[in-house]
């Protein structure tokens, strides 16, 4: 084909993705493109320089939602720029787009930022393909069951505004696509131990250089015959030079274990010390920021491989073109097809398998770093502090409480629900401790011990007049933590009932009042899920 025909056809994908799923599906529409002989490239949001979107003419977007409708980690930045309000309302008028948003329905913002994407680019001028795809993790198939026939309907629209060039069609899914990079592998081998994880001088420890803190403390919090087992763990972080205050959060980078490493190498017949370079196949592609090069198969399987993973479906596509048995490579050919979903689900979703079975746990040197966010309590020394943490959503108040009551600060009133007091009441004796000494206010629900559910929620609604004069008389700060379904809309619920009962504000008033409050920062949320 010639090269203009091929400069003119050119797609960009860009994805924002937390746990890796919506990158998996920006590389499945970047192998379909292929296929289609597309100029393609794939690109986490931050690292797209959002300047040149400008001068796109063909974008798909890729999008995950977190927490309370949040942007992933790794599109945060290009998420400030999209909503500036200098923008011209033109910028975009030349590109044509498509958003596709990976989600779950369990949550009140069901692919939030999908949707909030898809109506920006509108504003600016963009012209979509489609309407915004609302792929659901609540579905039996998964997101599949949206992207399948979602894809269907893209590249229909795409190759009637860019036909395939004349002689050209697109390539059988039996043709095995190019590599996106190739292992060169050097001639020394290299001891198969760790490679270190940061060197003398380095800089405050990062994703890409986490600091190796010794685990000192790894403490149930259950009670033995509690289904949950919930850990207290604590790290000696000496010499890292890291800072943290109340309200970060821990970021833990996991490595698999060296037995399941080793069965990983004997399956694929790898030498572990073999040290190989990393090469992409098209110049302009970038290498993985976290590779280092040269590297060792030991560290390249140990730190960047998730073989300990239920495989997705990508997996069984690339090993349909690998395996030499007949039967077992048309099995996995349907695995990796949309007719094979329900068939693979059953095989590999619903019983849990994983690439490897999971081994035992044999190190405690556990690679970390600081992440900056999260909640942070700036209230004055004489300003109280509303803190809702049902179960595990507790454990940034314990900190908060400790640093307050250091400094001598009272005035903090917690909320806390978990199942059963017995079995899962986390630091039960650290915050009657703190009553007694006057400096906590405590409010418990346990869900289980009596015959009608009672949750954090219900204790607010009970104690609104505390609730609202806190707020109302002595300006709280309100911080909630915790599982980032059901209870961060029921908490929302009981606050504005609260306004409304003891401050007399109508509905809309209510509601204002609370989106005030989360816009001055005085309430604030860390959900997860």
């Amino acid at each position: 084909m010639p090269e203009v025909q091929m400069s003119e056809r050119k797609l960009l994908i860009l994805f924002g993705s937390q746990t890796g799923t919506a990158q998996d599906a920006a590389e499945r529409i970047s192998r379909e493109a292929k296929r289609r002989h597309f100029c393609c490239r794939v690109e986490a949001l931050d690292n797209y320089n959002v300047a040149d979107l400008i001068n796109e003419t063909l974008v798909v977007f890729v999008c995950a939602t977190t927490g309370q409708g949040d942007p992933p980690d790794n599109m945060m930045n290009f998420w400030r720029f999209i909503f500036r309000k200098n923008l011209p309302p033109s910028s975009l008028c030349q590109m044509d787009y498509a958003v596709l948003g990976l989600g779950d329905s369990s949550y009140p913002k069901f692919n939030f930022v999908a949707k909030k994407l898809h109506k920006r680019l509108l504003q600016l001028g963009g012209n979509p393909l489609l309407p915004v795809a609302l792929g659901d993790d609540q579905h039996d198939l998964g997101p599949d069951a949206v992207i399948d026939p979602w894809l269907l309907d893209l590249w229909e629209k795409v190759l009637a505004l860019y036909p395939l060039p004349p002689g050209l069609g697109i390539l059988s899914r039996d043709v095995l696509l190019p590599p996106r990079y190739a292992l060169h592998f050097l001639d020394e081998n290299a001891d198969n131990g760790d490679q270190p994880q940061q060197e003398a001088g380095r800089d405050i420890p990062s994703e890409l250089h986490p600091f190796a803190a010794l685990m000192v403390c790894n403490q149930r919090v259950t009670a033995e015959s509690h289904f949950q087992d919930v850990r207290l763990i604590e790290f000696d972080i000496t010499g890292s030079g890291m800072e943290y205050s109340a309200g970060d959060v821990v970021m833990i980078q996991p490595r698999n274990s060296p037995e399941d490493v080793q069965q990983f190498c004997q399956l694929l017949c790898l030498d572990p010390n073999r040290c190989f370079v990393l090469k992409p196949s098209e110049p302009d592609m970038a290498l993985p920021a976290h590779l280092p090069q040269p590297c060792t198969i030991w560290h390249l399987v140990t730190h960047h491989l998730d073989i300990s993973c239920v495989p997705r479906r990508s997996f069984f596509e690339l090993l349909s073109y690998l395996s030499p048995d007949e039967l077992e490579r048309e099995k996995l050919q349907e695995f990796s097809s949309a007719q094979g979903q329900e068939e693979l689900y059953s095989y590999c979703n619903r019983p849990r398998r994983t690439t490897l079975e999971v081994g035992q746990l044999s190190d405690v040197w556990v690679p970390l770093w600081v992440k900056k966010g999260g909640m942070k309590f700036p209230a004055k020394p004489d300003t109280p502090v509303i803190m809702i943490g049902p179960g595990t959503g507790v454990a940034p108040f314990r900190a908060a409480v400790q640093e307050r009551v250091a400094q001598g600060r009272k005035g903090n009133c917690l909320f806390f629900g978990c199942r059963q007091k017995s079995k899962d009441f986390y630091c039960q004796a650290e915050w009657e401790e703190l009553v007694k000494k006057g400096f906590l206010t405590l409010f418990t629900a346990f869900s289980r011990d009596q015959e009608e559910k009672i949750y954090v929620q219900h204790r607010i609604r009970e104690n609104k007049g505390l609730v609202w004069n806190l707020l109302s008389r002595d300006n709280a700060h309100i911080y909630l933590a915790g599982n980032a379904k059901e209870m961060p809309a029921g908490v929302a619920e009981a606050l504005k009932t609260v306004f409304q009962l003891e401050g007399g504000l109508s509905t809309s008033e209510a509601e204002e009042y609370l989106a005030a409050l989360e816009r001055s920062r005085r309430f604030q949320s860390e959900t997860w899920s």
